[in-house]
């Protein structure tokens, strides 16, 4: 009886420290099942318009004047436009595009992000026990920020907001 369980658990834990579709280097996931205090967005406050004959008309399961949009006001508290789009930073557009832009770029980053997760999703008793191995595959790619500062002080490039010292 106990060796069938156990073989059971063995084989359970050798499947789980298999699965390699769609790695998760930082496992964000919390363990409680309490809601996610980031996702929950208060209502705007309801008002009453001084009159009442101007209203809309009613738009069930569409969006209401209540409804949060933290997207448009986040542009809206910093001086822009949120329903102007892409057209009023027309500037920002053809600065950041001026050597070119790549088409599909996003799919190919997240092709070769996948295919990078994939290769360094740690070894296997690493993922039978959950381990954490997201500083260590992206360790290559971090920039050493105090290397960096001192790099640019002797270029003489102003750092007004340097990183902190390290410990």
């Amino acid at each position: 009886m106990i060796g069938r369980i156990g073989l059971a658990a063995l084989t359970a834990l050798t499947l789980a420290g298999c699965e390699r579709d769609n790695p998760q280097l930082f496992n964000l996931r919390s363990a409680d099942r309490t809601p996610d205090e980031f996702a929950i967005l208060p209502t705007k406050p309801l008002e009453t318009p001084a009159d009442l004959s101007t209203l809309p008309p009613p738009n069930p399961g569409g969006v209401s004047r209540t409804d949060p949009a933290p997207q448009a006001d986040a542009i809206l508290a910093l001086g822009g436009n949120p329903t102007g789009g892409t057209r009023a930073d027309g500037a920002l557009v053809s600065a950041v595009s001026r050597y070119g832009v790549q088409a599909g770029i996003r799919d190919q980053l997240a092709t070769e992000d996948l295919e990078f997760r994939r290769k360094n999703d740690g070894l296997f008793l690493e993922r039978v026990f959950n381990v954490n191995v997201y500083f260590k595959a992206y360790r290559t790619q971090s920039l050493d920020q105090h290397a960096e500062l001192e790099r640019l002080r002797a270029l003489g490039v102003r750092t007004v907001a340097a990183p902190p010292e390290a410990d």
